[in-house]
């Protein structure tokens, strides 16, 4: 059950009321920002919520139990709030939205409604709406961890344990150039490129700063450059000098683990489950599927 402070409750009861509604946005990268329906900026929840930004809500529903529900919020598009570059950008993917009310009149009497991420978000020329998933959208996740011969960790975290974030893991180059879903970087990274194939790129300046993506490929171009594939390039501007931090990668196979880095005892996978063949075979006298122990 919801405690609604004494203040608000008050004003609820009366005929009438001058409620409004404040969406609070917090994105990945710590940027915060507030929006509201009222046609004045309100201050409270210490957060600035602007008026200007044409942002309002659609219908909202929500049921008991564990399905999950939907919102969404529409709004115009502002260079001094949400533009359509940082949309594009991906800037405010994920981000955590806290929907609150208010009485505009007295803002310290407020309300924390709903907490949500924002989802998909469909933007044209001037305007925007975004789907806001609920905490029960999280139930349809797949939760868990799956048996399979590759490892399941994501290459230097809490769980590989190796130093991947540290030199020569990892590297500062500039951009010498922009192609179609990849980027030239100057030098030649060490002389083998290939490492950091599997691997993720950082943006340190230009219109991407703070952003990222998966590295494909990199290979050498034999003019002083190597040419940095990614799987999902941002969509800004991406500009010769600007730099980027490169993490080398790893295939997650037990193999490259052991021989490359040295980190088989934090291998995250099960590389010693049979495969179907072995599973569904009986024993033969050809001197492999003789009934032995798979792993002796």
């Amino acid at each position: 059950m919801r405690d609604i402070p004494a203040a608000l409750a008050a004003h609820l009861a009366r005929p009438t009321t001058t409620l409004a509604h404040g969406w609070r946005l917090t994105r990945q990268d710590g940027a915060v920002f507030g929006f509201t329906d009222h046609d004045a900026p309100l201050d409270f929840a210490g957060t600035v919520f602007e008026a200007a930004t044409g942002l309002g809500a659609t219908e909202a529903e929500e049921t008991l139990g564990l399905a999950a529900t939907t919102a969404e919020v529409e709004g115009a598009l502002s260079s001094a709030a949400i533009s359509e570059a940082d949309i594009r950008a991906g800037r405010f993917d994920g981000a955590r939205v806290e929907i609150f009310v208010v009485d505009w009149q007295d803002p310290a009497s407020h309300l924390l409604l709903d907490v949500a991420e924002l989802g998909e978000v469909k933007y044209g020329e001037t305007g925007f709406a975004a789907e806001l998933r609920g905490r029960t959208a999280s139930l349809d996740r797949v939760r868990g961890r799956l048996y399979r011969r590759r490892c399941d960790a994501v290459f230097g975290d809490h769980r590989c344990r190796f130093p991947a974030q540290e030199p020569p893991f990892t590297t500062e180059v500039t951009i010498a150039g922009v192609e179609s879903g990849a980027v030239l970087v100057a030098g030649d990274l060490g002389g083998d490129p290939g490492r950091f194939g599997h691997g993720r790129a950082v943006f340190l300046e230009g219109a991407a700063a703070g952003l990222a993506a998966e590295i494909v490929t990199a290979a050498a171009t034999g003019l002083g450059t190597v040419r940095v594939a990614l799987a999902d390039p941002p969509e800004a501007a991406l500009q010769a000098g600007d730099r980027l931090r490169l993490t080398e990668g790893c295939d997650r196979q037990f193999a490259t683990c052991r021989d490359r880095f040295g980190n088989q005892a934090n291998f995250r996978g099960f590389p010693h489950i049979p495969g179907g063949d072995q599973v569904f075979s009986i024993a033969k006298s050809d001197g492999v599927h003789d009934g032995a122990p798979v792993v002796p």
